[in-house]
Formats: structure tokens, C-alpha cells, sequence
């Protein structure tokens, strides 16, 4: 299926993708509250975020295959009604272990609407038009992450943390009525591959021994791994650290989200012109220099704006190196878009995963952790561009 972007499929596709970032960035600020709430650390807390992203990321394996078998539509809607009713839990939880729990559950949801969404844009479009529709459809689901933030620290302060959770899932209530209504089937049933676990294996190794394959998955794993190293320690470096309100803590992230605007609207406009390549280059080139910026800025003591102006930076680039880089990998598995989608998607929360883990048992209170780990895994994403994507494609 070939087909032209139009704004209401974009801003519901939008929509579907924000389901996971409304329930990383909401929360956020809440995190302090929680875990005053609930009586626990804070490295408690962090590990909700981390047992979110890890039910995201198992998710991603199934949910792949069940698209590539039963069609795109159903096991989308499928997937955001479980996670409407995980969100309903979470807001009922009344402990830290039970709420740890539900939000693996949620991500594990949540995952549905990742793999899903950028296999539909894969189906419809080849791949230069695929990065840009991504663009805008990164473009138009951080309109919500925007002002999440915002949202979720004066929630948490006059309603409470749990109206964060009953309003995802009123959200998602409402997402299941558009895609019911506005969005096609887009694999058609003779496309559409048997559910056998020996050829799910079987794709899956097929990807995993291809050195072109891994470059781009680790590429965009360790660029995320980058940000959700920032999201999180940044509530509680910002907050905690700095001493800025949890009200106030969605401006300065929304500053993020702004510079991500910002770079996605750049990409959407030169991603034609110059290519994936080019533009995986220059983010790569950007999203390393705000890495180095951000030990400068603890190495000489710059204060709070020594760190939020190079994790403008580096979050906001997050967009092209991740539409680039699965442009790239799924223009050369279309027929297993679904599946592809979804091993880059699981192993790029479970690299997340596991260096949110590293960063969330960290006892070290200053932002110098964050900063080293950012730098890091934007040398690495490089890395793995440069030293198999790149070589092993030519």
C-alpha cells in the first residue's frame, strides 16, 4: 500500500506513538511525590520507569510477529485497550512493589502502539518518504510531551499522582475510537505470514547475524539509551539537585522538546534533499558534541544551565537518528517490517533498560553520572553507525 500523508492520519498515527512518551514524560515530575508518598528512595521510583521500559521492550517481540500474522488494525487496538486498563490499575495501586508491577504491564501494552505505528508508515511509504513522515509524525506527538510535564507536576500537586494514570487512560479510550474509525489495514491477507515460532526464530536470527542490521538497531538503542539516561536522573538532578519545583520542572523539559521540534522539522524538510546517510552524520556529529558539552559543563561547574542547554541537544537530535536509522533497516526487510520493527524497538528500550538500571543504583547525587553515561552512549551509537551500518552496507 502506497499512499500520500494527510494531517489527520499523521496527527492520529502521532497520537498512537505518544502513548508512551505521555506515560514516561507525565510522570516525571511526579517521581519525587511518589516516592514521598509511598514511604520509599528514590532509587525505588526510578525503578518503576525502568520496569515500564522493560515490559516495553519484551512487548515489542510479540506484538511484531502478531502484526505480520493477523494484520496491522486489530492487534494495534488490541494492544492500547490492555494498556488503557493497566493505566486504570496503576492508578489504584497502593504500594510501590504493586505499582512496579502494573507499569511493566503498562509498557508491555504500550509496545503495541511503537511497533505497530512505524510498520503502518512502512507499509504506506519508501524509505526517504518513510523518514519523513516519521519526522512529522515525531513532530506531532511531542506536542503532547510538551506540555506532559507540565501537566503531570501541577496534577501530582493539586489532584494527586494517581489522575496522571486515570488520564492515559482516557487517552487511550480515545485513541481506540480514531483508529477504529481512520486508519486502514494495511497489510493485505496475502502478505500476511503464518505465526510459527521456528520462522519468528528464524527472522529474527536472519537480523541478528546481519552486521548492517546490528549497526543500525545499536545505533538508534544507544542514542535512546543516551536520552532515557536523562529521563531517568534528570527529574531528580533538576529537582532534587538544583532545586527546581516540580511545577516548574515541565519548562525547562519542555525546552527539550522545543529543540526536538526544532531538529525534526529540519529533517522532514532535508531528509529528500541529502538523504538518511547525511542526516544520520550530522546528528550523530551533534548528538556526540552535547555529550562532551555535558562533562564540561560538570568538569567546570557551569551550574543548571551547563546541563539543560546540552540536553537540549542531545534529546532534541533523538528524533532524525531514530527515523533515520529505521528507515535504513526496514527499507531492507519490508517484508518483515512488523518483526524488524520490533527487535530494533526491544533492544532499543532493553538497552535503555539496562543503563537506566546502571544510572537508577548509582548512589551519586551530582549530575557527573548522567553526563559520563550520555557522552558514552552517544560515542558508542557513532560507533556502531560508522564501524558495521555503514561499512558492512557498501
Amino acid at each position: 500500500m502506497r499512499t500520500s500523508p494527510h494531517f489527520i492520519l499523521i496527527f492520529i498515527l502521532g497520537a498512537i506513538s505518544a502513548l508512551t512518551p505521555l506515560a514516561i514524560d507525565m510522570y516525571l515530575p511526579a517521581m519525587p511525590t511518589i516516592a514521598d508518598d509511598l514511604g520509599v528512595t528514590a532509587s525505588a521510583v526510578q525503578i518503576t520507569l525502568t520496569t515500564y521500559t522493560a515490559g516495553f521492550a519484551i512487548g515489542q517481540i510479540f506484538f511484531g510477529p502478531l502484526a505480520d500474522t493477523f494484520g496491522r488494525k486489530p492487534v494495534l487496538i488490541g494492544g492500547i485497550a490492555f494498556f488503557a486498563v493497566a493505566s486504570v490499575f496503576c492508578a489504584f495501586s497502593k504500594g510501590i512493589v504493586e505499582l512496579t508491577w502494573i507499569r511493566g504491564i503498562q509498557g508491555f501494552a504500550g509496545a503495541a502502539a511503537a511497533v505497530i505505528v512505524q510498520a503502518l508508515v512502512r507499509d504506506m511509504f519508501e524509505r526517504d518518504d518513510f523518514a519523513r513522515t516519521m519526522s512529522f509524525i515525531t513532530l506531532v506527538m511531542t506536542v503532547a510531551p510538551l506540555i506532559a510535564p507540565l501537566i503531570g507536576g501541577y496534577v501530582a500537586v493539586y489532584l494527586g499522582w494517581q489522575a496522571i494514570f486515570t488520564g492515559l487512560a482516557l487517552f487511550s479510550c480515545v485513541i481506540i475510537v480514531a483508529v477504529i474509525i481512520k486508519i486502514p489495514e494495511t497489510l493485505s491477507v496475502e502478505n500476511r505470514q503464518p505465526l510459527k515460532i521456528s520462522t519468528t526464530l528464524r527472522n529474527y536470527y536472519y537480523l541478528l547475524k546481519s552486521p548492517v542490521a546490528i549497526g543500525y538497531i545499536f545505533c538508534g538503542a544507544f542514542s535512546f539509551a543516551g536520552m532515557f539516561t536523562f529521563l531517568t536522573a534528570g527529574p531528580f538532578v533538576y529537582i532534587d539537585y538544583y532545586g527546581v519545583s516540580p511545577e516548574h520542572f515541565g519548562y525547562l523539559f519542555g525546552l527539550n522538546v522545543v529543540c526536538l521540534i526544532i531538529f525534526t522539522t529540519f529533517n522532514g524538510r532535508m531528509v529528500k534533499k541529502l538523504g538518511s546517510h547525511n542526516m544520520l552524520r550530522i546528528a550523530l556529529t551533534i548528538q556526540f558534541t552535547a555529550g562532551v558539552l555535558l562533562i564540561l559543563g560538570q568538569v567546570f561547574e557551569l551550574g543548571l544551565w551547563g546541563t539543560v542547554i546540552p540536553v537540549m541537544m542531545y534529546v532534541g537530535i533523538i528524533s532524525i537518528i531514530g527515523s533515520n536509522t529505521m528507515a535504513c533497516l526496514l527499507n531492507g526487510y519490508p517484508q518483515m517490517a512488523g518483526t524488524a520493527s520490533a527487535i530494533a524497538g526491544t533492544l532499543r528500550f532493553g538497552t535503555g533498560t539496562v543503563v537506566g538500571a546502571i544510572i537508577a543504583i548509582i548512589p551519586d547525587s551530582t549530575p557527573l553520572p548522567m553526563a559520563l553515561t550520555m557522552a558514552i552512549c552517544a560515542l558508542i551509537s557513532a560507533g556502531f553507525y560508522w564501524l558495521l551500518a555503514l561499512r558492512y552496507e557498501k
